[in-house]
């Protein structure tokens, strides 16, 4: 998909000067803020980023402030996997 925006000339000039390429830096807040609202997963984050690995897809997030969402309840059902694991 393509999508056309229309920003006055004075305030893409100021945007461009503080986050260089606009259509990049738009598309990384829009990959951003799909991750945070559980829109997008890691691994589509990555892909329309054009991000190769899960490492860099990893540091984009963490530089964004974009945390993992990992609450207690996913760190209980790790916990009791793991024990199920050791005991086999």
């Amino acid at each position: 998909m393509h999508i056309d925006i229309e920003v006055p000339e004075t305030i893409a000039q100021r945007l461009t000067e503080q986050w260089g390429d606009l259509p990049d830096k738009l598309l990384e807040i829009l990959a951003v803020e799909a991750y945070r609202n559980e829109i997008l997963t890691s691994a589509e984050v990555g892909r329309l980023l054009g991000l190769h690995s899960r490492w860099e897809v990893d540091a984009f997030l963490k530089q964004a402030k974009a945390y993992l969402h990992y609450t207690e309840d996913d760190l209980a059902q790790d916990r009791q996997t793991l024990q199920r694991l050791r005991e086999q």
